[in-house]
């Protein structure tokens, strides 16, 4: 009997470390551009506008589905098929492109795609950081959920007063929360990679809860950054 379970037999691998995490980026990749396209057709078909008139509290409503649909993806992963795993990521995707569609009624479109590009810039940087570095960035994880958990609490705070400067402080304490967890979550798609080869199921949910990780990142960063940077419209 293997006593560690994280030992594999290496006829099981199907792929290498490479080919795995450049196919776990592209799931991110997709993720994004799905949000993204639903976003911009949100909002270029007046959705965004039915939907904030007609249906009360749809902002609320969209923030507790997506919620639902992350708890479900990521307590479920060992259950669920690789298809529903896939099916939920995107559904997960579509629901955040509605709710970006209202940032077009907000923010200039220049602002948006600059955003974006910084965004692209930054995780790209961080994310070739997580891949090459020698360093255990697992040491980073206690600082990181308590930066996480500052945040939640400040963003609750700001909803009932206002805080002024210290709303870009909190913008610039995101900024680093989330470039620190893209390099921490891009290392983490190695530790998937070895403990689950010896699963070729397991090793593709991994690998979407991974693309679902990264894209939360980035996601996150670009909110940040276009409330630090964006330029509202008159």
């Amino acid at each position: 009997m293997n006593e560690n379970p994280f030992e594999f037999d290496s006829s099981y691998v199907r792929e290498t470390l490479g080919s795995y995490t450049a196919r776990t980026f592209f799931w991110m990749f997709l993720g994004l551009l799905v949000t993204f396209s639903t976003a911009w057709w949100g909002a270029s078909s007046g959705l965004v506008w039915r939907m904030l008139w007609s249906v009360p509290g749809i902002q609320l409503i969209l923030l507790v589905a997506e919620l639902v649909v992350v708890v479900a993806l990521s307590a479920r992963i060992h259950r669920i098929q690789v298809t529903t795993a896939r099916v939920l990521f995107f559904v997960y995707a579509i629901l955040t492109g509605v709710t970006f569609s209202a940032l077009f009624l907000v923010y200039d479109l220049g602002a948006l795609i600059f955003t974006f590009g910084m965004t692209a810039l930054y995780f790209g940087g961080m994310a070739l950081y997580g891949h090459f570095t020698k360093s255990d960035l697992c040491r980073l994880r206690p600082i990181l959920m308590g930066g996480l958990i500052f945040l939640i609490v400040f963003g609750l705070i700001s909803l009932f007063l206002p805080l002024g400067s210290l709303e870009r402080i909190g913008c610039l304490v995101g900024m680093a929360i989330f470039l620190g967890f893209t390099a921490y979550d891009t290392q983490k798609i190695k530790s998937f990679y070895y403990h689950c080869s010896g699963d070729p199921e397991l090793l593709e949910k991994a690998s979407i809860i991974s693309a679902l990780e990264l894209y939360l990142d980035f996601i996150n960063l670009f909110l940040y950054l276009l409330r630090f940077f964006g330029k509202r419209r008159d």
